[in-house]
């Protein structure tokens, strides 16, 4: 069986976000979808999870941390400067340092992360892509079998699509 592209627009991210709700009822798992601003609702409709870029920005700013203590306290020790009989640790410059990588491996982290989940940057265009729907439309790509295709297609055209096209891919 040749797997075919179902690509139907939409004015309203709220038709967008019922086909969607409607397509995932059918249990038709393999679809994207395109947008030209964000939406919550088309969100809450595929069903995204919570992004794991947090937990990425938590170990750029562990690290940063360690970081921060390795360069101070190995620095120290390398030295041995004692300057008026201070202590060779004095914790609150390393504190300073530790904050400041801290928050400059965090961000970097966070960017990088950002950059890698979200694909960016794309080596092609993601088939069945409509120059409208990064202007005016929102836009339901499903991929699925001929048989199938007839199904998504009425499902689509309830749900208020404009326009439904098929594309082979």
């Amino acid at each position: 069986m040749s797997t075919i592209a179902i690509i139907s627009s939409f004015a309203d991210d709220a038709q967008c976000a019922h086909a969607i709700e409607e397509l995932r009822a059918a249990k038709v798992g393999d679809f994207n979808t395109f947008s030209p601003i964000p939406s919550h609702r088309i969100e809450h409709a595929i069903g995204l999870k919570k992004s794991p870029v947090r937990w990425i920005v938590l170990m750029g700013g562990i690290s940063g941390v360690l970081t921060g203590l390795a360069i101070t306290i190995g620095t120290t020790y390398e030295w041995r400067l004692n300057a008026g009989g201070k202590p060779l640790l004095s914790w609150p410059p390393f504190i300073i340092i530790c904050f400041e990588l801290m928050v400059l491996l965090g961000g970097i982290f966070g960017f990088l992360g950002v950059l890698g989940l979200s694909g960016i940057p794309a080596a092609e265009i993601a088939p069945g892509y409509d120059g409208r729907f990064g202007e005016d439309r929102f836009g339901v790509v499903v991929r699925c079998d001929e048989d199938e295709a007839a199904r998504v297609e009425s499902i689509m055209k309830d749900s208020g699509a404009e326009e439904v096209m098929r594309e082979g891919v």
